[in-house]
């Protein structure tokens, strides 16, 4: 099966034929090759090295991990291979290539495109083949969010987004809410009568 069918959906969905659908596969699969092999004049040259990884990057690998898991046991392989395409975008944008997160990710890629797994397994410095390696595992603390995205509403019309800790108290909540540029427009010059909090779902300020 190739990588672009099972980019476009689920495998019991008929999928028309389109030609961009292959060029966003390739350009991914471009993508997630510079983050081990440099793009300058020496094309061999292995750019991975052992910087230590961020509490993000922890944090995506893991979700990563389990992500893509999951949907190769439920066959969901295009959801896979989208959260694989928002690490290599994550380390991409970071200019980062720490080994612990991109031996794994190596892992990840190749059931999807085995020939570059392989190479990139190789490249490396591992001599046994990688469908003989263990697949890799994650910590369920790291796939948990610790933060919660809270919508801010005055009179029930959403006015902006807060990400606040998944423990939040309803006074920091509601201060944090209050002083959001967008919020504090519409509470302008108007008498605040009633503050609700649902934590772990929303803010609403009602005014007169």
């Amino acid at each position: 099966m190739r990588l672009y069918e099972m980019f476009m959906g689920p495998l019991e969905a008929t999928k028309p034929w389109q030609t961009s659908g292959v060029d966003g596969v390739r350009r991914f699969l471009d993508r997630a090759w510079r983050l081990f092999v440099s793009s300058e004049d020496d094309a061999d040259a292995l750019i991975v090295d052992d910087s230590p990884m961020t509490d993000a990057d922890a944090r995506l690998l893991h979700r990563t991990i389990k992500k893509v898991g999951e949907d190769i046991e439920a066959l969901r392989f295009n959801t896979g291979i989208s959260a694989m395409m928002e690490f290599v975008n994550h380390f991409t944008k970071e200019g980062r290539t720490p080994r612990a997160a991109l031996e794994p990710f190596a892992q990840l890629l190749a059931p999807f495109a085995p020939h570059m797994g392989e190479e990139l397994w190789a490249r490396l410095g591992h001599t046994e083949t990688i469908s003989y390696a263990p697949w890799p595992t994650f910590d369920p603390a790291l796939c948990v969010d610790d933060t919660v995205n809270y919508p801010v509403q005055v009179n029930g019309k959403m006015r902006g987004q807060l990400d606040l800790a998944k423990d939040v108290d309803k006074g920091t909540a509601l201060a944090a809410a209050k002083a959001h540029e967008n919020v504090a427009r519409f509470l302008e010059g108007e008498q605040l009568v009633r503050e609700i909090f649902v934590p772990g779902r929303m803010i609403n300020l009602v005014v007169k």
